[in-house]
């Protein structure tokens, strides 16, 4: 089993440890370098975000695509606010542009007042998940389909849809905690992704995903599920110094979010994932590196927890990880940028190395 790593680009160089947006909402030069600096340090892809504010995640990828030349992306899309034959058509385009590089990662919905700004409003989070299986298998119809086809369903109808352009290689990421998200995962996903949680969990989330696979026929067809895992590591040359690193973090998010007003307690998640990483954060550093600090005081909104340690500890925690089944790690940083070159240095190269070792032992013991 190979490790895949996907880096992030976001839309200027911020994050929750930085006291106000920076003064560009879209910073060209900061994608860019972002962009360079992953291909260089190593990244297999990044992940570009969606927002109901924020700008758009597929324009972003193709730009970012045209100034590099293997780098790959992971563009966030949300079901609900384009019709799935045409998104279906949009995503092929960029990912015959791209030369191959695109995945994209379907995000059922976020909190019922962000859905509401694009104008879905008064959908239950179970009508989302069924809506995300159909649009998903819309998707997939046209990326296949020799001959036009009908579709008629509960949220989508098409008569004579087609797409003349296929892509190369489109996997679909899929995340989601409960049985819903579970059930549309199980049937559609090329990759299903988590959050930074315990081993314990992550073990199960990963066997609970693989049975909901098995129930579609998944290992039959030869389609195993790929895991991604994502995690916010704080490394530095001592274990003593990585530490202090996080619980500066940790101070410098509490000071933001007073200044703003915004709550540290008392959170309310809307997703059944945040409420569970939540719990997790209550009892703060969890197995031997994971850190839940800063998912505490957020609430767990998104990809909130990390790893602590020296490049070489961290790398180990995540070894733990990959022998669960996790073959993809999503990581950034707090300083997004300069995070990511550090990463692309010092920590890449050691989970990969560590990766093809425990892989050659494995080999050496089945002979």
């Amino acid at each position: 089993m190979t490790v895949k790593f996907i880096g992030y680009i976001g839309f200027n160089d911020t994050s929750e440890i930085h006291n106000a947006a920076r003064s560009r909402v879209l910073d060209r030069e900061y994608v860019d370098a972002a962009a360079i600096e992953q291909e260089r340090g190593g990244f297999d892809r990044v992940l570009i975000p969606f927002g109901s504010a924020s700008p758009e995640s597929q324009i972003v990828a193709a730009h970012a695509a045209a100034i590099t030349r293997k780098l790959g992306f992971l563009v966030a899309h949300r079901p609900g606010f384009t019709q799935p034959t045409l998104a279906a058509r949009q995503l092929a385009t960029l990912d015959q542009l791209s030369g191959g590089r695109v995945a994209v990662h379907i995000i059922t919905g976020g909190a019922d007042e962000e859905m509401a700004r694009d104008g879905d409003v008064n959908t239950l989070k179970s009508e989302r998940y069924l809506r995300s299986d159909e649009y998903i298998e819309i998707l997939r119809r046209e990326w296949t389909a020799t001959q036009p086809f009908d579709h008629s369903g509960r949220f989508y109808e098409a008569r004579g849809a087609f797409s003349a352009i296929k892509p190369d290689n489109l996997p679909v990421f899929f995340g989601g905690s409960s049985p819903e998200a579970i059930e549309v995962a199980g049937r559609h996903a090329d990759v299903y992704a988590l959050w930074g949680e315990t081993l314990e969990q992550v073990g199960e989330a990963v066997r609970t995903v693989r049975h909901a696979a098995a129930q579609h026929g998944r290992k039959r067809l030869n389609k195993e599920l790929g895991f991604s895992l994502s995690l916010r590591p704080v490394i530095a040359d001592t274990e003593e110094a990585a530490w202090k690193k996080a619980d500066a973090i940790v101070e410098q998010v509490r000071a933001n979010r007073e200044a703003a007003g915004l709550p540290l307690t008392g959170h309310r998640p809307p997703n059944a994932g945040s409420l569970r990483l939540l719990e997790t954060a209550s009892a703060g550093r969890r197995d031997s590196r994971l850190w839940t600090g800063v998912a505490a005081l957020t609430g767990a909104a998104g990809n909130s927890t990390g790893l602590v340690g020296t490049p070489e500890q961290v790398a180990e925690s995540m070894l733990e990880y990959y022998d669960l089944g996790i073959d993809h790690f999503l990581i950034r940083g707090f300083e997004p940028l300069a995070d990511a070159i550090d990463y692309g240095r010092e920590l890449l190269p050691l989970v990969r190395a560590k990766v093809a070792q425990r892989d050659e032992r494995k080999v050496a013991l089945a002979g």
